[in-house]
Parts: C-alpha cells; sequence; structure tokens
C-alpha cells in the first residue's frame, strides 16, 4: 500500500524549524498519515497477556536478584556490575506504569494490582503517581502549554537547565522515602499537609507550575490502599538500617537513583521542546516528539516498553508497547518518503541531546 502524503513535506518542515521560534503553530494536520495510522494498525491494537505479564514479572524479578546480589558481594567492581544490569531490569519494570496509564477499562484485569504489589510499592511509585495525570499531557489542547504536566520548552531555556534537569533525578528516591515514611501519615493527622502532598508530590510531572487537582472515579480507594502501602514500606525500608546496617538501604537507593536519571534522560530526548506555549495540533504534536527506531539496538535500553516510538505513541496512545515496532514498520512502507511521519524519527540520544544543548545555546531576540 502507498499512501500520499498532501499535507506538508519533510522540506517544509525543516524550512519552517530554521525560520524560528512559533515554527509549530504553522503546521497544518498531516491528514494523510493520521489516516494511514488509524487504518493500517487497527489488527494490532489488543493488549496481549502472554507478552505483558512475562516481560514484567521477570523484569521485575530479575532486577531484585541483581540488586540483592550488588548488596550481598564483597567484590566492589562485580556489586557495580550487578548494580548496572539491576538498573536496566528494574527501570524496564517500572516503566510499565506508562503502560498502564493508557489501559482502558477491562485491559489485563488485574495487571496493575500486581504491578503495584511487584513494583509500584517497593519502589515507592505506585501507580496513581501517573494515572489521570499522564493522559493530560496527550490532550490536544493541553500538549506543550502551561497545563501540560509533562512539559518544560527546555530547547528554549538556558544552558544550565539541561544538567540541573538531569542530576536533580538523582534525589528522586530520597525524596519518595520522605514522601511516604513522613509526609503521608502527618497529612493523616494534618489537612493542609495532606492538600500539599497531594497538589505538589503525587504526580511523576516536570513542569513546576503543575498542580494536581483531585482524583476521580475509583482512583480515590486506589489511593489509599497504595498509600497506605507504601507508608508501612517506607518504615521497613527505614527500619532495616537497625537489623542489617546501612549497606543495603544505600545500595538500594544508589541502584533507584541510577534508575531515577536514566529515566530523566529518556524524557529529556522525549521531545524537542521547542514549544513556546502555544496549542498545537495533532501533527505538530508528533513532529515535536521523538522516534528512535531500528537498525540502532541500544535505544531499546534507555527506552524500553515502547517508547523508543514516543512520536508515534503520540499519534497512537492506546496501541500496546509491544505493537509500536509492527506499527512504524508498516507506516515506513506506506508512506512517501516526504511524508511528515519520517520527521520524527532521529538517530539517537546523542544527536538529541546535542540538538537540544545547541538550541539552548542560541541568542533569544
Amino acid at each position: 500500500m502507498n499512501v500520499q502524503q498532501t499535507q506538508i513535506s519533510a522540506a517544509d518542515i525543516v524550512s519552517r524549524r530554521d525560520a524560528g521560534s512559533g515554527w509549530h503553530a504553522q503546521i497544518p494536520d498531516d491528514k494523510a498519515m493520521l489516516r494511514a495510522a488509524r487504518d493500517l494498525t487497527k489488527d494490532i491494537s489488543d493488549h496481549r497477556a502472554d507478552i505483558y505479564w512475562p516481560d514484567m514479572i521477570g523484569s521485575a524479578l530479575v532486577g531484585y536478584s541483581l540488586l540483592a546480589g550488588a548488596i550481598l558481594v564483597e567484590s566492589v567492581p562485580l556489586a557495580i556490575g550487578l548494580g548496572v544490569l539491576a538498573v536496566l531490569a528494574l527501570y524496564r519494570a517500572l516503566l510499565f506504569i506508562h503502560e498502564i496509564s493508557h489501559f482502558r477499562n477491562g485491559a489485563l484485569p488485574g495487571f496493575r494490582t500486581a504491578w503495584n504489589a511487584l513494583v509500584g510499592v517497593p519502589m515507592l511509585t505506585p501507580s496513581f503517581m501517573y494515572e489521570q495525570v499522564h493522559t493530560l499531557h496527550h490532550k490536544r489542547t493541553q500538549y506543550g502549554t502551561i497545563a501540560d504536566p509533562e512539559y518544560l520548552p527546555l530547547a528554549l531555556m538556558k544552558p544550565l537547565s539541561l544538567p540541573t534537569f538531569v542530576l536533580v533525578a538523582l534525589l528522586a528516591p530520597a525524596a519518595l522515602l520522605f514522601r511516604f515514611a513522613v509526609l503521608v501519615p502527618l497529612g493523616a493527622l494534618f489537612p493542609p499537609v495532606r492538600q500539599l502532598t497531594w497538589q505538589r508530590f503525587s504526580a511523576l510531572a516536570i513542569n513546576p507550575e503543575f498542580r494536581r487537582r483531585p482524583p476521580e472515579g475509583d482512583l480515590p480507594r486506589r489511593v489509599f490502599w497504595l498509600e497506605l502501602g507504601g507508608m508501612l514500606w517506607s518504615w521497613v525500608l527505614i527500619g532495616s538500617i537497625f537489623a542489617f546496617g546501612w549497606k543495603p538501604l544505600l545500595v538500594a537507593l544508589a541502584i533507584f537513583s541510577v534508575v531515577a536519571v536514566l529515566n530523566q534522560l529518556r524524557t529529556l530526548v522525549a521531545h524537542l521542546w521547542e514549544n513556546e506555549g502555544d496549542a498545537m495540533t495533532v501533527t505538530a504534536q508528533f513532529l515535536d516528539s521523538v522516534n528512535v527506531p531500528p537498525p540502532g539496538r541500544i535505544a531499546e535500553l534507555w527506552a524500553p516498553v515502547g517508547l523508543r516510538y514516543h512520536a508515534l505513541h503520540h499519534l497512537m496512545p492506546s496501541m500496546p508497547y509491544h505493537s509500536l515496532p509492527e506499527a512504524h514498520r508498516r507506516l515506513v512502507a506506506a508512506l512517501e518518503n516526504t511524508s511528515s511521519y519520517h520527521g520524527a524519527n532521529h538517530a539517537g540520544m546523542g544527536v538529541l541531546v546535542a540538538r537540544i544543548a545547541r538550541n539552548t545555546m542560541r541568542p533569544r531576540g
């Protein structure tokens, strides 16, 4: 099948980008691309339990086994090697929170509960921290605006903003431990603390202006039990110091900190971050997002669970992660080389970081 792209060519996109700020607002929707994304992928839209369950459980169990090895071995080089492998496995397990945030009612019964028990609560990042938050990032009228919890115009900020953005993630595990061990019980006693904790410290957001609204639907009950579980687990972690000494907790926090930094690096290159706050068309949102498709393989380590196809995910947010590679192959084969679809495909993390860094160094009018 060959689909002609009629809205805007790749050359036009490059020209408009080079023209300077505000180029996103000038991009009309590429109806041919949107139609192809809809029509060519209907048969691969089901969430397959035989892929989700083994992948999630296997990643978590391998990660915890490697974490235990890093704690128990005496050799520092071996501990570091086991720690690096633990980071990759636990990072993959953690990123299923992204899939869960897009689950429709009835998709994979029991998966969210199992993930929270195995990954979310033990890593103090339960699913409610992304549910009813991440979907705001996909709203047509909110993406890239001040109302988007997951957007900052990083490419338009000062150069030091990039290393600061990445390195602040090192503090995430300690901050989460404090949230659940201290703020949750205080919030149960003092409503203002509870309100502050919910609005400011209960969402995986990067926009400092974002304030979380009260939970809706069946989420309040889930929040109660997950916060209770997180609070009890945080006390267990702190109490482990008296039973086993500092080493286990410090090694675990170090590994979780590296997981957080790796995720922050992925976030840094998930978009081009060049929007100045205006509402954007679906195609403009797609082109401000990033695919890092094969033949390179390393992207599967730093952007697992389908996130190497982040731009494609913005076209089809409900598409399960295991179907995104096939959807990408079909669209590449079907769309002309001049299609705007190819404008979101990039070579790798290094190229993207360099692009954003160069943009931060441009003089601003």
